[in-house]
């Protein structure tokens, strides 16, 4: 069927067109007077991602979109929770009223009770609606505008209180628990720095750095002593055996510092020169067999014997020097074998200092950590409201929400045009009617001899004219 077959059928069957309309319209409108009128009312609710009570910087930190859709999305989740509906339920004592105990009670379960019965039958009619900002709003609808407007409040109240619980709750539950392992933890801290005392008493550590390097310098002036003390032994050894060999040779007394030094030896070596000049003189004169020539003789030979006592003294001075001298090397040597044998040790010591140190380091740390945890949820534990703020609280409304008279009149008018239409499409295809010469050529299958224009009255002259039927071919039916 093509448009304009269509529009000569409508045409034609206009009146059961308009009556399927007006039917259509008519029991929409009853309907619509009929059915029990409800009542929305809306609460909105603004989310903010930061909490000015928190001092945690992560939570406060800022998120990315994607984060905080996923967080608005979880709110609207906490909202249509059964935990908030029951709440809801609590706070306004529905399940103490007659009427819904009744109901319950018509409806004859057995399991379940009547707050879980009562918060499904809120959620039923909450609605969550969001967009792109931190804005929620919260619908109820209810057979009375008072009862829309205080369960949208309701549950606006209900979601808050319990984003606060589950905000506080744990963190106060966390608080307890950081609590005690505070005292676990400060009684390891104390262990841990008892351990290290008691170390440092038992080895006189002070500190694990400056008392090795103490120990280090004490071990190189130690070494240093030794240098001198083995330079000067080798000193008084030579000065030794040349004092030694001066006892037998009187010219290298000249050489010793010791000599030089003493007044008895530079006295009697001048004794000695004077005797030994006289000598000469003697012997000259008189020869060796006078007696004057003897005595000087003896008295030379006195002399000699009285340096060589004088230089006996400074060989056994020098000698106990370089024995003092060796002894002192001595003694250093095993002070230096002790000092190396006490860094060893001390470097032992140094290194069970540094664990022990890294343990009391450790445990410190970890109560220190533990105890800024434990005051940020301690203060989280302690807030008081909530990152959620009512932003307009739901009012009582002044038209009922359900049935839409307006919606279901101009439904009804589409409703029934095409009713109407299906109508007159379905009656024209059980009874073909041919109105126009397009019918004959949609649907019959019989030739065309001819067409017959509009009657007009004869012409009372007898004239033909225009638009007037004329004498037809004989045969022309």
């Amino acid at each position: 069927m093509n448009a304009a077959l269509f529009w000569s059928a409508l045409r034609a069957r206009r009146a059961i067109f308009l009556a399927v309309l007006a039917v259509t319209v008519v029991v929409a409108t009853a309907v619509s007077l009929v059915l029990p009128k409800s009542y929305r009312s809306t609460a909105s609710l603004v989310l903010d991602r930061r909490n000015e009570q928190s001092i945690d910087q992560a939570f406060n930190a800022l998120v990315s979109p994607n984060e905080r859709l996923g967080y608005i999305q979880t709110q609207v989740d906490v909202i249509t929770s059964p935990k908030v509906a029951r709440r809801v339920v609590e706070e306004h004592d529905l399940a103490a009223r007659p009427e819904s105990q009744e109901e319950f009670a018509a409806r004859g379960e057995e399991h379940g009770s009547i707050e879980e019965w009562l918060a499904e039958g809120l959620l039923e009619d909450l609605d969550v609606e969001t967009s792109q900002s931190s804005v929620i709003d919260l619908s109820f609808v209810a057979a009375t505008p008072t009862g829309a407007a205080e369960m949208a409040n309701g549950f606006a109240k209900a979601y808050m209180d319990t984003t606060l619980e589950l905000q506080v709750e744990p963190a106060r539950r966390a608080a307890e628990w950081f609590d005690d392992q505070l005292q676990t933890l400060r009684a390891d801290l104390e262990r841990a720095q008892a351990t290290l005392n008691d170390y440092q008493r038992s080895r006189g550590i002070v500190s694990a750095e400056g008392d090795f390097d103490i120990e280090q310098e004490h071990l190189a002036d130690l070494s240093e002593q030794l240098l001198r003390a083995q330079e000067r032994t080798m000193i008084l050894r030579d000065r030794e055996g040349q004092a030694r060999a001066a006892m037998h040779d009187e010219s290298l007394l000249e050489q010793l510092p010791e000599v030089e030094a003493s007044e008895q030896i530079g006295r009697l070596k001048g004794d000695l020169l004077e005797g030994e000049a006289q000598l000469e003189v003697l012997a000259t004169q008189y020869g060796s067999n006078y007696p004057a020539y003897r005595r000087q003789v003896a008295e030379n030979t006195a002399r000699r014997q009285r340096i060589a006592a004088e230089m006996a003294k400074i060989v056994g001075s020098l000698e106990a020097q370089r024995r003092e001298s060796e002894r002192r090397e001595v003694e250093i040597e095993r002070a230096i074998e002790a000092q190396r044998a006490l860094l060893l040790e001390s470097e032992e010591g140094r290194d069970q200092l540094a664990i022990l140190a890294g343990d009391v380091k450790t445990a410190q740390s970890a109560y220190e950590t533990a105890m800024q945890r434990y005051v940020v949820t301690q203060v989280d534990g302690r807030a008081s409201q909530t990152n959620v703020a009512l932003l307009s609280a739901a009012v009582v409304p002044t038209r009922a929400y359900r049935p839409n008279l307006r919606l279901n009149v101009a439904l009804s008018l589409v409703v029934g045009v095409l009713l109407g239409i299906g109508v007159v499409i379905a009656m024209e295809l059980a009874d073909r009617r041919v109105r126009t010469m397009a019918d004959l050529d949609w649907g019959a299958e019989v030739p065309l001899l001819g067409t017959l224009g509009a009657w007009r009255p004869p012409d009372p002259l007898g004239l033909p004219g225009p638009g007037r039927a004329t004498e037809q071919p004989e045969g022309a039916r």
